[in-house]
């Protein structure tokens, strides 16, 4: 069965905000709820980059069902994998099983304020490969110590752990990432509704088959508002970066950046790829292509705080309703 998510965008929202979000999102019947992980939003028109592990502690302890997960962090540059592999496991904790660890190679934006300036994308991969195999075995309980052509690590042992360990979801967005992270995850994390993914990643050897033991997981913006024309607005001001593709959005260093690299996107150009408005059956036929892909778990972003509350209170409910009806069982 497919399993809906609901985004805390901690671009767009501060962390009081967040958590009220959250908890009303469990209470709506969401199966989970993911974080971004930002040290800046991606438009100055956002205004928020609260830290996402503060925040997903106060999610825990004030949700009791919905499965947690960030999406994504990155452990390579702004953190070491020793010190995400701590916090991941006490989150665990926490959250009594309900978390999943979303890594990913990282983006210039959040990344470059720690100074260490912003490697290739093959260098980034092989940062994240040694990451997770730091992680891992942190995992086991064990002390550590760990020689790697990116990182050290000198008798390291995390004290406290859960006893079902921490799965982790990898974003992949290729057939060579695919090939090198796959056997190494338990879980896909996508960012396109591309079926090649689900496809490549279960051709893969050594790699948790999606669907039996992986999840696929994907996210998708959307923009619910009570006319068309609002929705487009507010999906321009907010989200009008989305449309600049990874490859763009990965190296960009600021907001300013960003900002000038949408500079001549239209709200019409971001209406083509956001749903905008009142139209459920439309948002519907937006989330079905992740569906159609092959992905089992797909997370919402409702975009912008300005209607966040309103979306949650008269529309989250009959939208999840149409999306259990039409996806697969």
């Amino acid at each position: 069965m497919t399993r809906f998510g609901y985004t805390l965008m901690t671009e767009q929202s501060g962390p009081r905000e967040l958590v009220r979000y959250a908890v009303a999102a469990e209470r709506l019947g969401f199966d989970f709820e993911v974080s971004s992980d930002h040290y800046s939003p991606w438009l100055t028109e956002q205004g928020h980059a609260p830290y996402a592990w503060t925040l997903l502690g106060a999610v825990a302890q004030a949700t009791e069902r919905v499965g947690l997960m960030t999406y994504v962090t990155c452990p390579t540059l702004r953190y070491h994998p020793a010190v995400v592999a701590q916090k991941a496991a006490t989150l665990q904790l926490l959250a009594e099983g309900r978390f999943t660890l979303g890594l990913g190679s990282g983006e210039n934006l959040n990344e470059h304020v720690v100074g260490e300036g912003w490697p290739a994308i093959q260098e980034r991969q092989a940062m994240l490969r040694e990451a997770v195999e730091i992680i891992r075995e942190l995992h086991t309980g064990d002390l550590v110590d760990y020689r790697g052509d990116f990182f050290q690590v000198d008798s390291a042992r995390i004290w406290d752990l859960p006893e079902q360990g921490v799965d982790i979801g990898l974003a992949v967005a290729g057939d060579r990432a695919i090939g090198e992270f796959a056997p190494l995850a338990d879980h896909l994390v996508g960012v396109e509704p591309n079926a090649e993914l689900v496809e490549s990643w279960n051709a893969t050897d050594g790699a948790p088959r999606i669907g039996e033991q992986a999840r696929a997981i994907g996210q998708i913006p959307i923009c619910w508002a009570p006319d068309e024309e609002t929705g487009t607005r507010l999906a321009h001001e907010q989200f009008r970066w989305f449309g600049g593709g990874w490859s763009v959005n990965a190296d960009l260093p600021t907001p300013a950046g960003f900002a000038a690299a949408s500079q001549f996107v239209r709200p019409e150009d971001v209406a083509e790829s956001i749903p905008c408005g009142p139209d459920l059956d439309a948002i519907v036929e937006a989330v079905s292509a992740y569906w159609q892909a092959g992905f089992t778990d797909i997370a919402l972003v409702q975009v912008g705080d300005e209607l966040q509350q309103q979306f949650l209170d008269t529309a989250a409910g009959p939208l999840l309703e149409r999306l259990r009806a039409a996806s697969p069982r």
